[in-house]
């Protein structure tokens, strides 16, 4: 199993919200590549950005701090929020990422999705199915939509779709542990699709029960910044 920590990007600032709720933010630190570049110090391959203002918009909004840690790091970089035409989606390879994550134009254009799965590969690709209750919800969360979870990645996966990260929104950032149920409900009905968890991450003891049920990576964020986990004993797994 990939453990993949997480940076969440508003403003250029790292920092992690509650919920999905903008009007929780705490700010971690001022520098997004200094946290980078300890995660890969403590030897990590990979790291999780989220731009958070971009998901809000229409385009990513912050390409320079992702072309910072992409220069500063050899992290392997997947990058979410703000991929809404492809000249976005152009525009986060160019500055560094290795992956993108499509979430709201998943749902309001999967023919674009779909053109993009089949033109980019899947292996660059990956659906962002973020859920209140087995529904997603798009737009930095703040749009609710009627469409089904489960239905949502069955349609993608007739279509070549092989990476999925899904966040149980009631969980993000309250520390008190991932739905695990849902998850390998996932992994037991889509059993080829890489399935990472995110959200509700509280402590290693999470971590290792998401191991032992072989769900193929997990995100790791306001548990390492909140001092839950220690660096240390999460690079041992």
């Amino acid at each position: 199993m990939d453990i993949i920590p997480a940076i969440d990007i508003i403003s250029g600032e790292c920092v992690r919200l509650s919920k999905g709720k903008y009007d929780s933010k705490r700010v971690y630190s001022k520098s997004p590549e200094d946290v980078a570049m300890m995660y890969q110090d403590y030897g990590f391959k990979r790291l999780h950005i989220v731009d958070l203002d971009g998901a809000k918009s229409k385009k990513p909004m912050n390409l320079k701090t992702l072309e910072k840690i992409s220069s500063s790091t050899g992290l392997n970089i997947q990058y979410g929020g703000g991929v809404k035409s492809e000249e976005s989606l152009k525009s986060i390879l160019s500055a560094g990422a290795s992956r993108i994550i499509c979430g709201s134009v998943a749902i309001t254009d999967p023919d674009l999705f779909i053109m993009w799965l089949k033109g980019y590969g899947a292996d660059k690709l990956i659906l962002g199915a973020d859920f209140r209750n087995e529904k997603v919800a798009i737009d930095g969360w703040e749009t609710q939509t009627d469409k089904s979870l489960y239905d949502t990645i069955e349609m993608f996966c007739k279509e070549g779709l092989e990476q999925l990260i899904s966040t149980d929104i009631s969980k993000d950032g309250m520390l008190s542990g991932p739905s695990y149920e849902k998850y390998y409900t996932i992994k037991k009905r889509f059993p080829k699709l890489r399935v990472t968890i995110s959200g509700g991450i509280s402590s290693l003891d999470d971590v290792i029960k998401i191991d032992r049920n072989l769900i193929d990576s997990v995100i790791v964020g306001k548990a390492i910044y909140e001092g839950r986990i220690d660096l240390k004993e999460l690079r041992k797994c």
